[in-house]
Formats: C-alpha cells, sequence, structure tokens
C-alpha cells in the first residue's frame, strides 16, 4: 500500500523519434542572454499540442524497495492527466484534473478522492495540475515570467533563479541552450536538508515535436531519498482519447 501511495503521490509528487542531446559540449558556443530572454524562450518552447498518449516504462526506488512498471498516460493539456500502472496486471488506475485527484487499485481494492490541498500538506510545497503537466513535459514548474530571475551559465545551461526566492525553498532551472526545454529544475530547503531534484537527460522529437524520452526524479532528505526514473517509448500527439475513470463499488477509501 505505502508503495502505491508514493508512486501516486510523486506522479502527480520511440518510435521515429531522433534524440536530442542534453547540453552544449563547449560553454564558449553559449550566447550571452539576458534572464529575460532566457524565460521567454524557455515559455515560447512549452507544448502546444492538444493531447499527448505515451507508453511509459517507470523505476520507483527508495530506502526500502526498488520496482518497475509499465505505464500508460494520456493527457489532454490544461484539462486532465490520466494514468494507468501495469505489472502483468493493473495495479493502480489515476485521473488528475486541476481541481480532483482520484486514484484506485483493483490489486489493493483501495480508492482515493481528493484535492490539491492534500498533497500540498503531503509534499510540503504548494502542488497543482499545472505544475505536474510541466513536470512531464520538461517544463519549469513556475511560471519564470512572472518575476524576476537571475541567470547564470552553469553545467552548459542557462541557470535560472528567481531574484526573490520562495520562503519555503529556493529554486533552479537549468534552461538548454539549443531547444530551451530544460535540462534540470530543483528545489531545495537548505534549513531543513531537503531537496528535489528532476533532471531531463535527454529529448526526442516526433512530428516536430519535442518531448522529455527520460526524466529522473531525486528526493533527498537527512535519512530518506525517493528516485523515480520514467522513460517514454513510445507517444502520439492529437488523438481523440477516452478518459473514463470509475472507482469500482466496494472499494476501500485510503486516508493519506
Amino acid at each position: 500500500m505505502k508503495l502505491f501511495k508514493y508512486i501516486f503521490v510523486f506522479f502527480i509528487a520511440f518510435t521515429s523519434c531522433k534524440s536530442a542531446k542534453k547540453t552544449t559540449d563547449n560553454l564558449s558556443e553559449i550566447e550571452s542572454l539576458s534572464a529575460r530572454k532566457v524565460a521567454k524562450k524557455h515559455v515560447a518552447a512549452s507544448f502546444n499540442e492538444k493531447s499527448l498518449e505515451a507508453r511509459l516504462r517507470v523505476n520507483y526506488k527508495d530506502t526500502k524497495e526498488d520496482v518497475g512498471f509499465s505505464v500508460k498516460m494520456r493527457l489532454k493539456k490544461d484539462e486532465v492527466i490520466w494514468l494507468k500502472g501495469t505489472k502483468i496486471i493493473t495495479v493502480f488506475k489515476a485521473k488528475i484534473t486541476p481541481t480532483k485527484v482520484s486514484f484506485y487499485s483493483p490489486y489493493k481494492k483501495n480508492y482515493f478522492e481528493g484535492d490539491f490541498s492534500m498533497l500540498t500538506k503531503l509534499l510540503g510545497v504548494e502542488v497543482n495540475f499545472e505544475q505536474l503537466q510541466s513536470m512531464l513535459l520538461g517544463e519549469a514548474l513556475l511560471n519564470v515570467r512572472e518575476q524576476r530571475q537571475n541567470v547564470d551559465i552553469i553545467n552548459a545551461s542557462y541557470r535560472l533563479s528567481p531574484k526573490k526566492q520562495p520562503t519555503l525553498f529556493d529554486v533552479f532551472f537549468d534552461v538548454n541552450p539549443s531547444h530551451f526545454k530544460l535540462n534540470k529544475q530543483s528545489l531545495i530547503n537548505p534549513i531543513k536538508e531537503q531537496r528535489l531534484d528532476i533532471d531531463y537527460p535527454s529529448y526526442s522529437t516526433k512530428n516536430n515535436v519535442l518531448y522529455p524520452s527520460k526524466i529522473s526524479i531525486l528526493g533527498k532528505s537527512k535519512k530518506k531519498f525517493t528516485k523515480i526514473d520514467i522513460t517514454y517509448r513510445s507517444v502520439e500527439f492529437n488523438k481523440n482519447l477516452n478518459f473514463d475513470f470509475r472507482i469500482p463499488a466496494g472499494y476501500k477509501e485510503i486516508k493519506l
């Protein structure tokens, strides 16, 4: 039960594809740009298709468990994310909208329904639908154009960071100088010695649409760590997708 809870939270916490390199090898090749220009280019590189359907391979590891499984994901931009996880049998289904989070496990015969306030309390940082969607698409969890940013060239990336950092954590966005999606984003709480790093080691293109082909999520604290590796095996864009979701009768409610 605990495993499925963490998988769910972190999800919330290819054929005919061409790979894109993560970084530029030579720092001297990176053009000097203002923070405003980098932020503008990153926003312009946002995913603009109506929908995405993908088959994913997910590997989950923490201090107690190490497991891999397959996930089918359907996404209608800004409206819904639908997930189905399988490991020989179906282990969970989830449907996430801007106002509601729903999950059930045919394997465990249990379910959860709630909103993002629960996830915000559980993770200790504000979480919303847009941020989850952005994480899966290689985009910044926060709107980099809403406030003034600093920019540095670090590890062959443009590193954006707010001039005024959020109260609970510091955030950093490493922007790829070629396609202006993210190479990495980090949330760090130095006082509590907690950090969340989301790496995008490679990107691919299909039908001229750029998307992250691999995502690595690492959450660390003093005594715990959680690592989730996501590989996109196949993708399709702009299909008419079915988001049907119904929790079967008789399942036991999960209290997170």
